[in-house]
């Protein structure tokens, strides 16, 4: 990838809309895939009542859209001002209480998890039905819209193309929830890998579209054991990319 094309890529513009200041991609499609889409406000015509505790809006109870789903509020139930990283927001931004927890929810994803993907882990990468694995870093590109994956080879996979993603664990039988391969997909296993559980992530495996092929293409990661460092580096990268996964999802489903 030249220089020219990479600067492209992560290139920002401040752009003023109702809602706020928000840092944008210069180019809409080099957007992050995180992200998501300004809503449309309700008209004030159409909401006379708080969307919530139905007080009647008057000239002392103001009405106010929450940034985040667009829907009017008095000021008693959309007084928090709170990060809105997705929608690219410079400022926190004035949000219902509904929305203010699930962005609240999500900052420790942008102030950790997407740190982690960012550094990079050693895993063991398999192909499609390839016997063979080679030792790669994975990591998430700078503008996070591609996984890179290094090692004696290179490959590049375009995040928007991923169509499932399964968490691998060894502790209890595998399971998931099936959902069309087509959407963002997060498979989880019988129950969460947490407190009182034995088990713990080794691997992921993902599907994706790759250009050019018919289908899908399949990759296996599965973490590299050389030293205790390297396994939490790769449980810590797993846990990160499975909340992306999430994320992605979400996105997808808007």
């Amino acid at each position: 990838m030249s220089s020219e094309v990479a600067a492209r890529r992560d290139a920002k513009k401040l752009v003023r809309s109702p809602s706020g200041l928000r840092m944008v991609p210069e180019h809409r499609a080099f957007g992050s895939p995180f992200g998501l889409e300004e809503p449309q406000w309700v008209p004030d015509k159409e909401c006379p009542r708080c969307m919530q505790c139905d007080a009647k809006f008057d000239f002392l109870t103001r009405k106010h859209h929450c940034r985040r789903c667009g829907k009017c509020f008095c000021d008693k139930c959309c007084r928090q001002k709170v990060p809105l990283r997705r929608m690219c927001f410079v400022d926190p931004v004035r949000q219902c209480a509904q929305c203010a927890l699930v962005s609240h929810r999500e900052a420790e994803f942008y102030d950790k998890q997407l740190k982690v993907l960012l550094n990079g882990a050693t895993f063991l990468v398999t192909f499609g039905n390839s016997e063979s694995s080679e030792a790669m870093v994975c990591r998430l590109s700078s503008n996070q819209r591609y996984l890179l994956l290094d090692g004696d080879s290179r490959h590049e996979i375009e995040i928007s193309h991923i169509a499932t993603v399964q968490l691998l664990t060894e502790g209890f039988p595998p399971g998931g929830l099936d959902k069309d391969i087509h959407t963002y997909t997060s498979l989880l296993g019988s129950q969460p890998a947490s407190e009182g559980s034995n088990a713990r992530a080794t691997g992921m495996s993902l599907q994706y579209a790759a250009p050019g092929a018919e289908g899908m293409t399949r990759l296996k990661l599965t973490a590299w054991e050389d030293a205790n460092a390297s396994r939490r580096q790769s449980a810590a990268w797993l846990a990160a990319m499975h909340k992306a996964a999430k994320l992605l999802y979400e996105s997808r489903d808007q």
